[in-house]
């Protein structure tokens, strides 16, 4: 009884090791058995086994055998049945340079440490038969053909040689607007102003020199333009508005300041040009050289010598515009310089790949 249970033990350890071999498939294919030498064919190895299972494929050498090489691989996982069994595919793109009959080994593959083998494969490569009977048909080596260049090989180096062109100019252009850039800043003289009495002097010299009123008996005309003269003098030598004052708050003005110099001259000319002006009086003529005479020395006395020292002052101007413009200019230059740089490095390569 109990043999009879031993040996039914190891029938079924026998089918399970079967059933489970069983479910291992691995297969070697080949493109073509024969070709001629330097050509290329390809070697297909497909491995198909339940999920589950670890698996190492053949891994090639450069070599796959003595004359054969490997030129390429590609591997590919699949899952059929519902994702139950995967299937292995390795592809080899392999040539040979020596003419004979290769018998290529069988591949091995492992699955759970178990190793399987695929079929041998046999592959016969071929030399080029040579036509003994016709060597004078056999041709020795041909001269280097001069061949002219066509307008698409050289038509980027033109382009790349306008834009060159262009790019010169530009940058010559824009040195030359920075280098004339007016300064940005500038120092400027500036001229002091005329002495209050240089130009009341200046202009009762040329009422004296007028003989309009003279001739035309005008005396209202002279007296306007003197006593204009000499209200405008104040206002510049002691800063108050005489233009607009009376003649008793200009002269109550200047005896306010303490300025009291020929003061009874002053009275008289500019009370006599008021009676010209209102009261129709008409002075001598040597009483107007006078009141001309008095203006003068009035003038005179009260002049401020310190303007007549007065030197020419200096102002900095600093021109904003000019300073952008120049920042602009430079920035243009840096941008123009790096782009034309670019340009000629990639003109100079196409000029050396199409000459080399």
């Amino acid at each position: 009884m109990k043999k009879s249970i031993y040996i039914i033990v190891l029938l079924i350890a026998l089918c399970a090791g079967s059933a489970k071999a069983q479910n291992v498939v691995f297969n070697a294919e080949i493109d073509t058995f024969q070709m001629l030498i330097g050509e290329q064919t390809r070697i297909k190895l497909e491995l198909s086994v339940d999920t589950g299972y670890r698996v190492v494929m053949p891994e090639p050498a450069k070599e796959l055998m003595p004359g054969i090489e490997v030129l390429e691989k590609k591997r590919d996982i699949r899952s059929i049945n519902e994702n139950r069994r995967n299937i292995y595919t390795d592809e080899y793109l392999i040539t040979s340079f020596d003419s004979t009959l290769y018998n290529i080994p069988p591949f091995k593959v492992e699955v759970d440490s178990n190793e399987y083998f695929s079929n041998s494969l046999a592959l016969a490569v071929y030399t080029v038969p040579i036509d003994t009977a016709n060597l004078q048909n056999i041709c020795g080596p041909k001269d280097v053909w001069e061949v002219e260049l066509t307008w698409e090989e050289y038509r980027d180096a033109v382009h790349l040689g306008i834009i060159v062109l262009f790019l010169a100019l530009a940058l010559a252009w824009v040195v030359v607007r920075f280098v004339k850039n007016k300064p940005i800043i500038r120092i400027v003289k500036i001229k002091p102003k005329e002495p209050s009495h240089i130009a009341a002097l200046n202009k009762i010299e040329n009422i004296k020199n007028d003989d309009t009123w003279r001739n035309d008996g005008n005396v209202k005309e002279f007296y306007t333009r003197l006593t204009d003269a000499l209200r405008e003098y104040m206002h510049d030598r002691f800063g108050f508005n005489a233009s607009e004052m009376t003649t008793s708050e200009i002269l109550d003005y200047l005896r306010g300041i303490d300025n009291k110099e020929h003061l009874s001259e002053l009275k008289e000319i500019l009370e006599t040009a008021d009676l010209v002006k209102f009261a129709k009086m008409r002075p001598a003529n040597n009483e107007n050289d006078r009141n001309m005479l008095n203006a003068i020395e009035y003038v005179n006395v009260t002049k401020n010598v310190e303007e007549e020292k007065q030197e020419p002052t200096e102002k900095r101007i600093v021109n904003h515009r000019s300073l952008f413009e120049k920042r602009v200019l430079i920035a243009s230059i840096v941008v123009i310089v790096i782009v034309l740089i670019g340009v000629i490095a990639l003109l100079t390569t196409d000029l050396y790949n199409l000459f080399s």
